[in-house]
């Protein structure tokens, strides 16, 4: 009796140790990736705050002066362009939300079959996804050329000459046209993450609802959406993340014009930084920009994370 009791600690003790002895073992795998997040990310986003309260041209021969708050406050009171950006960048997350979420799941409902040519089908929509931003921005750019682009050409050859257009040279157009573009880049993507959740769903929970009588639309609403849950709030926020801070299209096919019509927030900063040599105004804008993407995220991942409580 003696030497089982002894025992029993030591063998419920063993697998503890065992853990703690593989975590210091993955530590010298983790810091090599740690400090280049932290030399690359963390640091660069800490510095953007700082140099905010700076007023600083960028040169290393002049000093960073101290202003406190008034690179903000020039920027919400006094910057042409600020409140346009702002604008634009709300109406993309806007958009990007309601449009490539939306159509990355319907398609990939309908790719979820078994069907002739699926894989073929999912390849040939999620390929514009690999494409570097710069090189879809010099693409859509010949596609919305006034005279020699496909769209408006097509629009001439099916009697639609009126709706030909300058998709870019038009503010009224200029900023939906290079969302388009982005439409065209990232459902895929979003198509890929849906179709991965999709598997997740448990077949005998929709052989059961359909066994009950359940339609399509309800095996839909009560089965597939609760499954699809943890999917979604990926989705949603990357689809806020990558909206928020949209650059090399918005540079490669418009530079922020007409007339500035096209500015985001993200390309503001830089502006102001590089173009303009304001590098306080620039981290006054990125520091905002981070405020925002924060704004939108937590209170979303916050929502999800409960709901998978429940």
């Amino acid at each position: 009796m003696t030497t089982h009791t002894s025992a029993a600690p030591q063998s419920a003790s063993h697998p503890r140790g065992v853990n703690r002895g593989r975590g210091l073992r993955a530590v010298p795998f983790l810091v090599p990736a740690t400090l280049l997040y932290v030399y690359f990310l963390a640091y660069p986003m800490i510095d953007s705050v700082r140099l905010s309260f700076f007023e600083w041209s960028g040169f290393r021969t002049e000093e960073p002066v101290w202003v406190g708050l008034q690179n903000y406050v020039r920027l919400f009171t006094s910057d042409p362009v600020f409140w346009t950006a702002a604008k634009n960048s709300i109406i993309w997350v806007a958009l990007s939300l309601a449009l490539p979420v939306t159509l990355g799941l319907v398609i990939a409902l309908g790719l979820n079959r078994a069907m002739l040519g699926r894989n073929t089908m999912r390849a040939v929509i999620y390929l514009p996804a690999v494409f570097a931003p710069i090189t879809v921005a010099a693409m859509w750019r010949w596609i919305y050329n006034p005279t020699l682009g496909a769209l408006n050409q097509f629009l001439t050859a099916i009697g639609l000459e009126s709706w030909t257009q300058q998709w870019l040279g038009d503010p009224t157009f200029a900023l939906y046209s290079v969302f388009a573009a982005s439409v065209w880049t990232g459902v895929g993507f979003t198509m890929v993450l849906f179709l991965a959740g999709l598997q997740q769903v448990p077949p005998e929970l929709v052989d059961a609802a359909r066994v009950d009588g359940a339609g399509r639309w309800q095996v839909f609403r009560n089965v597939t959406v609760p499954a699809l849950r943890p999917t979604t709030a990926v989705v949603v926020i990357l689809t806020i993340i990558n909206s928020l801070k949209v650059f090399d299209l918005v540079v490669g096919m418009t530079g922020g014009g007409p007339a500035q019509s096209t500015q985001v927030l993200a390309l503001w900063s830089y502006t102001q930084s590089f173009a303009n040599h304001t590098f306080g105004l620039g981290g006054a804008t990125a520091t905002v920009l981070l405020v925002m993407s924060l704004a939108l995220v937590v209170p979303y991942l916050v929502w999800a994370l409960r709901g998978d409580d429940r």
